[in-house]
C-alpha cells in the first residue's frame, strides 16, 4: 500500500532521517516506534506532504507522493491524525466531522439561493455518514456538543471521526492513545481494530508499549532516524537492538512512561 524508498530529511544541521525504507500491506495494522526523538512523527509529516524529503521516493499503491501537496495526499485516500489534536474547538462535534466531507459536496453561490433538491440530498446524506462515524467513536450522544467541551479522550475521537470521514485507504494516527486512561486505551484499541475489519489500513505511532504490542501485527522500530528494527511484536519484544535503544546498554535505565517490558 505505501512504500517509501531511502527517504532522508535534515533540519539544518541535524540529520533527522536517513535513508529509511519501509512498506505497509494493503491490510493490517503496523505500527511505528521508537524512543523520543527517533524522528517518527517526521515520517508522518513525510508521507503527508507537510514536509518534503531531502531525497527518496514515498509511493501509495504504486503511485509517487513526493512534492503532491497535503490535501491532494488526502484525495488519494492517505488521511493523518496529529500528535497535537487539532480540532475546531468552537464547533460542534457534528461540525468537526461534517468539515471534513465539505470537498464532497459541489457547493457553489447559486446554492445559497437556490438550494437543489440533489444538493440537499447530498447534505442528508453527509449527515448520515458523520452521525454513523460519530456512533462507531461512542461519541454519538456528545454531536451537538462544542468540541472544546470534551476530554482529552473523546477530543482524539473526535478527530480520528474526522479523518475517517474523507474515506481514507490508510489512516495514520499519531500518538493517539496519548492522555488516555487505561479504560480508554482499550475502548481506543477496540474501534482501532473495527477499522481494521472494514478494511481501513493503520499506520499507528504510539509510545504505550503495552498499547502498540497488543494491537499491532506489524511494527517497525526507529532510533536516531533509521530503521532498526522490523517485524512481529514477540519478535521486536526480543531484538538486542530495540532493547538497547530503549533500555541502553546497561538496561536498567528505563524510558519513563513508555510502559514497556521486555
Amino acid at each position: 500500500m505505501l512504500k517509501l524508498s531511502s527517504i532522508s530529511k535534515r533540519f539544518g544541521g541535524l540529520q533527522v532521517l536517513q535513508d529509511v525504507s519501509l512498506e505497509l500491506p494493503p491490510r493490517g495494522i503496523v505500527g511505528l516506534i521508537g524512543p523520543n526523538g527517533a524522528g517518527k512523527t517526521t515520517v508522518f509529516n513525510l508521507i503527508t506532504g507537510l514536509l518534503a524529503p531531502d531525497k527518496g521516493t514515498i509511493e501509495f499503491f504504486g503511485k509517487p507522493l513526493t512534492g503532491m501537496p497535503p490535501y491532494r495526499i488526502a484525495r488519494v485516500g492517505l488521511v493523518r491524525t496529529f500528535q497535537n489534536g487539532r480540532i475546531f474547538r468552537d464547533m460542534s462535534v457534528l461540525e468537526n466531522v461534517l468539515v471534513a466531507m465539505a470537498h464532497q459536496t459541489a457547493y457553489s453561490a447559486a446554492n445559497l439561493f437556490l438550494p437543489l433538491r440533489r444538493f440537499r440530498s447530498a447534505e442528508r446524506r453527509e449527515q448520515e455518514i458523520a452521525h454513523d462515524l460519530l456512533f462507531r467513536m461512542g461519541l454519538f450522544e456528545k454531536a451537538h456538543r462544542l468540541a472544546g467541551e470534551l476530554s482529552f479522550g473523546d477530543q482524539r475521537r473526535v478527530e480520528i471521526a474526522r479523518a475517517l470521514a474523507t474515506n481514507p485507504k490508510l489512516l495514520l494516527l499519531d500518538e493517539p492513545a496519548a492522555g488516555m486512561n487505561a479504560v480508554e486505551k482499550q475502548q481506543l484499541m477496540d474501534e482501532i481494530v473495527k477499522l481494521d475489519e472494514n478494511g481501513v489500513g493503520i499506520f499507528i505511532i504510539e509510545h504505550d508499549m503495552r498499547f502498540i504490542m497488543g494491537l499491532c501485527r506489524h511494527i517497525l522500530v526507529l532510533n536516531f532516524g533509521r530503521v532498526i528494527a522490523q517485524g512481529m511484536p514477540e519478535e521486536i519484544r526480543a531484538d538486542p537492538a530495540v532493547i538497547e535503544a530503549y533500555l541502553g546498554r546497561d538496561g536498567e535505565s528505563v524510558t519513563a512512561g513508555t510502559g514497556i517490558v521486555i
